[in-house]
This record gives structure tokens, sequence and C-alpha cells, in this order.
């Protein structure tokens, strides 16, 4: 059957062909600018441009593996997480101990690729297909498309053949592709092999390999790959000229939608246009020297609008502009900065925890703090399942001796005598009666996030604000 064409898809492969022959002709790099101007330029850019070198600085990293293992694979292989991750997980922010991922990148510039899972059962389990700006284009799973196998091709922006019959086709508007899947598990030793027997079940090969059986290619590593860095931190520190030169490559094969029109024609007055080089000499000294300052000045932005990035109320900030972004720039880099990747909001809602009840910052150097439910029915409302994860400043799991990093209904919280649920963040365990509802925090400034899978949307819901965490108070 023929691969459908949406109007959409059809204007990208024409704004895509026309940057391609663009490219081919030399132009006047810039445009006259003043250093306020360009600077101006290059902070907007940088913001739009974040997403993609994220996405992009984590696929080198996580494919950079002759073979797989559980965190890594080589691109076009599932990388599964076998067990959840420790405190020294540094490859993406906010990691959490819910789910065990099924990681992987592929490239179908060339050609389609097929991706199949089997029967889950009754095991909650959902999968997100992130575009190479990150953007979530396809969310199967227990939410939107059940428990059945199930067996997906995915096609890129320019890709024109016969598909074959009866197989759904997923269109992807870049040439870079990240998929992830979640797929719950409580953490014991037993829950954690029939997870696995899933995931031994998960296959992605080439179109070219319809029923064949597919070999993997040998895959080579990269030596001059920093494999220990966070990803976000060798991110930023890029600087302004390597920064918009890999940008500039980038938005060739991963173009620009057809939305993005004005930031590109923007981009144009500082020489930067997909598939062309980038190069600071040929700007004037003082217009090179204001460029250079751009992704300083951005990356404070970033980190600035996290207070903005949702709605705040007991002190917890929930931001539903997730997956979707469009011409919202800031809310897609703040999120490739300290929740990349996350889910759409009607597959998980992550409240964080900005301050406690007297607004203070949450700092367990200082006090020590409680969550109070007034009973069960108070409990995060939802159909797949809640937890709260303990992060440091940074969004990384906090070293404790419990080797915890979330609570959850998993762990038998204990009920005070009235029936009310309290949560205990603090350095230092509260107790033997109190232990099961302990979430240890770092002698230091810290992050608490929920994690609310599948949220109910009728009231009281977290999507329509219906529903708020309780306030976080000294103890």
């Amino acid at each position: 059957m023929k691969s459908p064409m949406t109007w959409r898809m059809i204007t990208r492969v024409y704004l895509a062909a026309a940057i391609a022959m663009t490219s081919c002709f030399s132009v006047a790099t810039t445009t006259k600018l003043t250093p306020d101007e360009a600077k101006q330029i290059a902070i907007e850019a940088y913001l739009y441009g974040y997403s993609l070198i994220s996405v992009e600085m984590t696929r080198r990293v996580m494919t950079n593996v002759a073979k797989p293992t559980d965190k890594h694979a080589p691109m076009g292989q599932f990388a599964n997480l076998r067990k959840y991750p420790s405190a020294k997980f540094r490859d993406v922010t906010a990691p959490n101990a819910d789910t065990l991922y099924s990681n992987a990148f592929i490239d179908v510039s060339e050609e389609p690729w097929i991706i199949s899972w089997p029967d889950m059962g009754e095991r909650y389990y959902v999968w997100e297909f992130y575009d190479a700006w990150v953007p979530v284009i396809f969310a199967p799973g227990s939410r939107t498309t059940g428990q059945k196998a199930q067996t997906y091709v995915i096609t890129g922006p320019n890709w024109r053949g016969e598909l074959p019959d009866g197989i759904k086709e997923v269109k992807s508007p870049t040439a870079s592709l990240w998929i992830l899947g979640r797929t719950y598990s409580t953490g014991t030793p037993e829950d954690y092999k029939k997870v696995w027997a899933l995931q031994d079940q998960y296959k992605l090969y080439p179109l070219s390999y319809w029923g064949k059986t597919y070999i993997p290619p040998h895959a080579t590593v990269d030596p001059e790959i920093d494999m220990k860095t966070a990803v976000r931190d060798q991110v930023n520190a890029l600087d302004a000229g390597r920064y918009f030169s890999w940008m500039a490559r980038l938005m060739k094969n991963n173009p620009p939608t057809p939305e993005d029109a004005p930031i590109v024609e923007k981009m144009k007055k500082i020489g930067l246009a997909p598939g062309k080089s980038f190069d600071l000499e040929n700007f004037e000294p003082a217009v090179a020297k204001a460029i250079r300052q751009a992704p300083a000045t951005a990356w404070k932005q970033i980190v600035d609008y996290t207070r903005e990035s949702g709605k705040m109320n007991n002190g917890w900030l929930v931001n539903l502009k997730v997956g979707h972004y469009g011409t919202d720039y800031m809310a897609r880099a703040w999120l490739s900065a300290f929740g990349i990747p996350a889910n759409a909001p009607k597959d998980a809602v992550y409240p964080v925890g900005q301050t406690d009840a007297d607004g203070e910052p949450l700092d367990a150097s200082k006090h020590d703090y409680v969550i109070h439910f007034k009973s069960e029915k108070d409990l995060p409302p939802v159909n797949g399942f809640w937890s709260l994860t303990m992060y440091d400043d940074e969004y990384f799991f906090v070293p404790n001796p419990l080797n915890r990093y979330t609570l959850s209904e998993r762990n038998n919280l204990k009920k005070n005598p009235d029936g009310s649920i309290s949560l205990y963040l603090q350095k230092q365990n509260p107790g033997a009666e109190k232990e099961s509802n302990w979430l240890p925090a770092p002698d230091a400034k810290f992050i608490p996030m929920f994690r609310l899978y599948w949220p109910k949307e009728i009231p009281p819901s977290v999507l329509d604000g219906s529903w708020w965490p309780p306030v976080i108070e000294k103890n």
C-alpha cells in the first residue's frame, strides 16, 4: 500500500528541499548587524536549537558502544535497562526507578525501520517516539493502543515507497528518531525476570529485513566521545562557534517545521541556516564577541524559566507543556535541560517540589520535611501508578544507605493511627516505625518529583488542576 502524505508533511518536505537547494549556492553569510542585535538573535537561536543539540549529544553518548549493554546500544539496537539505575547514572537528567527503559536511536533517512513488541498482558507500559527536536510524534502503550502485540513501520520525511500490507505507518518529520520504551517493574528480582522476558521480544530492524533474520552490523566506538560527563554539561560546554556549526549541520536532515519559518529567517541574519557552514571569523570582531556571549546568557534564561515553566500551587510546579511545544522554544529548551525525555501529559505528569509551606527553598541540611495525605483517597489520582522521586539540585539520584530513590505504593506505606499517610523527606533515617515512608534526602538542597503515570482525567485530576500534591511541611 502507498505511504500516506499529509498536507503538513508535504509542506515540510518542500521546505526541506528548498533548504537543500539554497545550501548548494554561495550566499552572503551575514547581514549587517550591531553587536546587540547579533547577540539577541544568537540567544534566540541558541534556545531554538537547544533540544536538537541535546538529543544529538545524547545519541552520540548512548550509541557509542560496540554492542548493547543495559544503558547503551549501537544505532538501531535496544539498550534494555535490566535494573533501576544507581546514583552514578548521569546519561539523562531526572532518571526514574519505576519503569525499565528500552532505549534506541534510529536513522530513517535511507529506509524505514520496523518496531514490534509482544502481548504485554496486564503490565503497564508506554512507548514514546521523539523526533530530533524532542517533540513526541507517537505514544503507543497501555493508555492509547492497548496490551496486545503490535508492529509499526517508521518512515522518514523524504521516503517514498511501498509498505507491507497491514502494517501501520508512523511518519517521522526528521531523519533521526529517539525511541524510548518504559515498562513498569516493582523492582524485585522475580519481577525483573518477567520484564526481561518481554524486553527480549522488543524488535527493531530495517524494512529491507521484513520477513528475514536481521543481524546488526558491527559497530565501532569513537574514543573521542566523552562517556563520563553528563550530557547536559557537555552541551553547555560548547562555545558559540561549535554549537551553531553543529546545529546548522543537524538541521539539514532534521529540518525545521513550517511554523519555525520566522526564526529560520531571523537566524539567517547571523549566517545560521540548515546545511550551511557557520564560522565566527566571517563577523566583525565586535559582532563575533557578542555572539560568543549568547550561550551563557541563554543558559541563564533557561534556568530562570523554571518557575515560569508551569503552574505553581502548594509549592509544587506542574508543567503541562511537555511533549508538544509548537513555537514555544523556551519550554522545549527547559525540558531538554532538566527532564529529557518526558512523556506527554496524558501519559505522565511530573509535579516538581520547589518550596516548603513557608515559601522557602527545600534544603535538608537545615530541615526535615513531611508530605501529609489526609487519607488514601487523597493520594495521586492515576490509572497507571504514582511515585515520588528524590533528586539533588541537578536532577540526579541521591546516594543513600537504602539505595532508595523513590517512594510509591509498592513500598507498603504505613498509615498513621487516623488513616492519614505521611512521607518523610530528610537526610537521617526517621526510625524503624517510619522507615517504610522515608525518602532519603541529601545534606543539601534537593528536588522532589512526583510521577503520575496515566493520570485520571475525571476530577480530581492533575490535568485540570483540581488535584495538587500536598504542601511540603517542615517536620
